[in-house]
């Protein structure tokens, strides 16, 4: 049967689903990903939901239900990006791992996902300068590389949720950039503390180590601007920090290339992320994790782009190690984005939000859920934990 594979019936009562034909054998095909052994090659993706307990950020039961619905064995969750200092903080309700509470709160989730046999990395994530000083008060305004506001008519969330306008952040010291390394690193030490397996360095869609990277955001004079060396310069000093605590084996790192996302870009985004990816398969990190261009402003709510360039495809070269690619993908695209050879893994974000289930859905041909954007972010159990599984509507 040409086009299908017939999994080993022990396989799927690991995943415990009935023995079926795949028309998808690479997304069900095993991959060593750093020091995990991964079943599968669906990557759950990091998604901001809003949910953490407050005052304090702290992760909480209801979230550690959420991971574990979509928790299956030797499958790779990525946690929704999470805070690394309160200065990092930009939206409310977004959890921290920078606190004893936080920390307590993260191991509700590790241990429900190792008991389902998954596994499960964090996102490290600073802002810079999508955030709002009431988020931060005593920190005062955001910060990045440059005094550059965004410019695109999207909005910052105070700590009540309202929207307004961006503050014009004020650009971070050269003193103060070991401190900001020191963070990643300390927030890497906590995430091992509870029980993750590994951290996603977030370094995309517009954030704190994305607007250092790009010349649109980073205008600085200094050893950390101008030529693509300098801007890379601290994306590369918080990788090595958190593979000090790690081990290169356990950190991924999440990039997006072409991404316009909170009004970001670069005169040459090719020569920089090939560049960034070439040093970053030196040091032999366990995966790179690309977000697509396509959906490169899909986070705002933007319709896909399918003609924008296609960052596997493009960047795959200067990466021969574990690449991840995320944005708009399907399960057709996906298993054809392996046939390939674009990419090793790829991640799903809104159709695991409304799908448990996923992988065993696309095992089995079922339909989807359709997904609500309305309770994508904040609220309690709507939206987040009430989506059904397939044993849930009868098939």
């Amino acid at each position: 049967m040409a086009g299908l594979f017939v999994l080993p019936c022990v396989d799927i009562v690991r995943l415990s689903i009935q023995c079926h034909v795949s028309k998808f054998p690479l997304l069900f095909s095993p991959l060593t990903v750093g020091d995990l052994a991964l079943q599968h090659r669906i990557v759950m993706a990091p998604l901001t939901r809003m949910r953490s307990t407050q005052p304090g950020d702290i992760p909480n039961a209801l979230n550690a239900l959420y991971y574990e619905q979509r928790a299956t064995p030797g499958g790779l969750l990525i946690t929704e990006a999470t805070q690394i200092s309160l200065q990092g903080k930009g939206y409310p309700a977004a959890p921290g791992i920078h606190s004893p509470e936080q920390v307590e709160g993260w191991k509700l989730v590790t241990e429900a996902v190792h008991a389902k046999g998954g596994f499960i990395f964090l996102q490290l994530w600073h802002v810079g300068r999508i955030s709002h000083s009431s988020l931060h008060p005593e920190q005062g305004l955001p910060v990045s590389a440059s005094a550059i506001a965004p410019n695109d008519g999207g909005m910052a969330l105070t700590s009540h949720f309202q929207q307004v306008p961006f503050e014009t952040p004020r650009a971070l010291t050269l003193e103060e950039l070991p401190g900001i390394v020191a963070d990643y690193a300390q927030a890497a030490a906590n995430a091992k503390a509870a029980g993750f397996d590994g951290v996603e360095i977030h370094s995309a869609n517009g954030y704190l180590l994305d607007q250092f990277l790009e010349d649109k955001t980073n205008h600085r004079t200094d050893s950390y601007g101008g030529s693509i060396e300098n801007r890379s310069r601290l994306l590369l000093e918080v990788v090595d920090a958190v593979t000090e605590v790690w081990g290169k084996g356990r950190v991924g790192v999440r990039l997006s290339p072409f991404g316009t996302f909170s009004d970001m870009g670069d005169s040459n985004p090719v020569a920089l992320f090939s560049y960034v990816l070439e040093q970053l398969s030196a040091k032999g990190i366990a995966y790179a994790h690309l977000v697509e261009s396509r959906a490169g402003n899909a986070g705002g709510g933007a319709a896909m782009d399918n003609t924008a360039p296609n960052n596997a495809e493009i960047f795959k070269k200067s990466f021969p190690g574990v690449l991840i690619s995320a944005g708009g993908y399907t399960a057709e695209s996906a298993e054809a984005a392996l046939g390939a050879g674009i990419a090793d893994a790829v991640a799903f974000g809104r159709w695991f939000i409304s799908n448990p289930d996923l992988p065993k859905r696309f095992r089995l041909g079922a339909e989807l859920n359709a997904y609500d954007r309305s309770t994508f972010y904040g609220g309690t159990e709507k939206g987040y934990t009430d989506y059904p599984a397939l044993s849930e509507t009868g098939n």
